[in-house]
């Protein structure tokens, strides 16, 4: 930096207000003071103390904005939103260190989503997939722990009967406690599986699905009886049509009809086999 740029630095760097405790300042009093405090943290040295107390005041004045973020997730229980609010600290501090007065939005509205998306962050990476008793999500802590623990000991994958010692729990508490665990995390059905041949295989290709075709089956089953009772004429139409695919004129000319009566015949008995099919249904 020049002696020039120096100086006019020097010029922008202002005494900031000493705050007895920020996070009491007035909301609207607070806007005021983050606009000044962002404007001395840019011309400020990065680790001086006047850089650090500028930083500190803004994380303590704008709590509030936690506070508020944390409020659209108060259905859940006291402990956990003690963990909510430490976890919207987090966005709030990046939020600090990411803010430029130039962008000429209020830091607010800049800090919220990231404030909230710190928080749908932490419950992605810790809550469980599928709700399952909180007696049950002890157990797969215990047992996550009993399994390292055994095994580091033994050098091998312990049983359940070693595990259940271990823990103190019946075996079948410990069975149970492992098929929570599958429950912990979800997986999703794009995900490429490891291993596979193409090495582009997805989870869900190999999953099975309703075949389509076994509604056709049920169709012919339920519409056999009825084309064997249409006299010959029709039936032969029927084939010819749908069998051998000749067209309205083709099949004129086998039974010596005009296209338009072979259509007309056609009409008709598809009409009856259409309101047979909707009865039986």
């Amino acid at each position: 930096m020049t002696a020039v740029s120096t100086a006019k630095t020097e010029t922008h760097i202002r005494e900031l207000p000493e705050l007895t405790d920020p996070s009491k300042v007035a909301p609207k009093d607070a806007r005021a003071l983050t606009r000044l405090f962002f404007d001395q943290l840019a011309v400020l040295e990065e680790g001086t103390p006047k850089y650090q107390y500028a930083r500190n005041t803004l994380i303590e004045m704008n709590m509030s904005l936690v506070r508020f973020a944390a409020g659209r997730f108060r259905s859940r229980g006291p402990e956990e939103m003690e963990d909510i609010v430490q976890v919207g600290m987090i966005g709030l501090i990046k939020a600090i260190d990411r803010f430029e007065l130039t962008r000429e939005v209020e830091f607010t509205s800049f800090a919220i989503p990231y404030i909230v998306g710190e928080i749908k962050r932490f419950f992605r990476d810790t809550t469980w997939a599928v709700h399952v008793p909180r007696r049950l999500q002890e157990a797969r802590v215990q047992l996550a722990r009993a399994t390292d623990e055994l095994r580091s000991r033994l050098g091998r994958t312990p049983t359940v009967k070693e595990l259940s010692e271990l823990m103190c729990l019946p075996e079948e508490e410990v069975i149970e406690a492992r098929l929570a665990a599958n429950a912990y995390n979800s997986t999703s059905l794009d995900a490429t599986i490891n291993g596979a041949e193409d090495g582009e295989s997805a989870l869900a290709d190999f999953i099975g699905t309703d075949d389509a075709a076994l509604e056709l089956v049920e169709d012919f089953h339920a519409l056999a009886p009825m084309i064997a009772e249409l006299d010959e004429r029709d039936r032969r139409i029927i084939h010819m049509r749908f069998v051998e695919e000749l067209t309205q004129a083709q099949i004129g000319e086998h039974l010596g009809v005009s296209q338009m009566h072979v259509s007309r015949l056609l009409s008709r008995t598809l009409a009856r086999l259409r309101e047979g099919m909707l009865t039986t249904h």
